[in-house]
């Protein structure tokens, strides 16, 4: 089996709320295989955007150990941190997270710039926007294009570099039947031309349902860890 992406170990992690300390996560065993498909489920406050922020090296542990791509997130630097997840870690958020005054290609284009991406960036960039079916829309502005569309180009950013982890927290939340559909399909299929592994933090069943693990959470723990019997076709 090939090296683990990540490997925690008792994982913990507590937040300061005035004089109380809120343990969002409990000790948490859990490592993530190349090429995973997976899903952190469970209900509100269960840990999962904690452990999904953990993973990506946006926050440290309180304690328990964590290796993240091969490197021990609680002894990196800010800066170390900051480069593992420009180098090797795409993000898609709930809300996108788009620059409102740039077109689809330049928000993607962006990215590859931040990485030192060669002159050949918006080339790059347009290839990936095409493969989500943006090609078309890639000099538009981002607050032109629907729900739907703003969360490819999001997809997009995020893939562009081909990072070897993508991290997806309620990608599916804002978007409609069809187009949540279309959004699990198109990450599948990167999944299985690049090799990405894809994790998940959701509360949607339709994300479930194509998941090939599903790992739930509650009260900071994993209270279960399933392989599904298949992902969906």
């Amino acid at each position: 089996m090939s090296e683990a992406i990540v490997t925690a170990r008792g994982l913990t992690k507590a937040f300061e709320t005035g004089r109380q300390q809120v343990w969002a996560l409990r000790g948490v065993d859990l490592e993530v295989q190349p090429g995973e498909f997976l899903a952190l489920v469970g209900p509100s406050g269960s840990g999962k955007t904690t452990l999904l922020n953990l993973f990506g090296a946006l926050d440290v542990p309180t304690d328990g150990e964590l290796t993240v791509l091969g490197q021990a997130v609680a002894r990196l630097s800010k800066h170390e941190r900051a480069h593992l997840r420009l180098t090797a870690i795409g993000f898609v958020f709930q809300a996108y997270n788009l620059v409102p005054v740039l077109t689809a290609l330049e928000n993607v284009e962006f990215v590859l710039e931040l990485q030192g991406a060669d002159s050949s960036r918006r080339t790059r960039a347009r290839a990936v926007l095409a493969d989500l079916g943006l090609g078309e829309l890639a000099d538009r502005r981002v607050n032109e294009l629907s729900g739907g569309q703003q969360q490819r180009v999001a997809v997009a950013r995020a893939v562009a570099a081909r990072p070897r982890m993508v991290l997806a927290d309620e990608p599916t939340a804002n978007l409609d039947g069809e187009n949540a559909e279309t959004l699990m399909h198109m990450m599948r299929d990167l999944r299985d031309r690049f090799g990405m592994t894809f994790l998940f933090s959701t509360h949607d069943p339709r994300v479930v349902a194509h998941a090939a693990r599903v790992v739930t959470l509650v009260d900071g723990r994993v209270a279960r860890d399933e392989i599904t019997p298949g992902e969906k076709r």
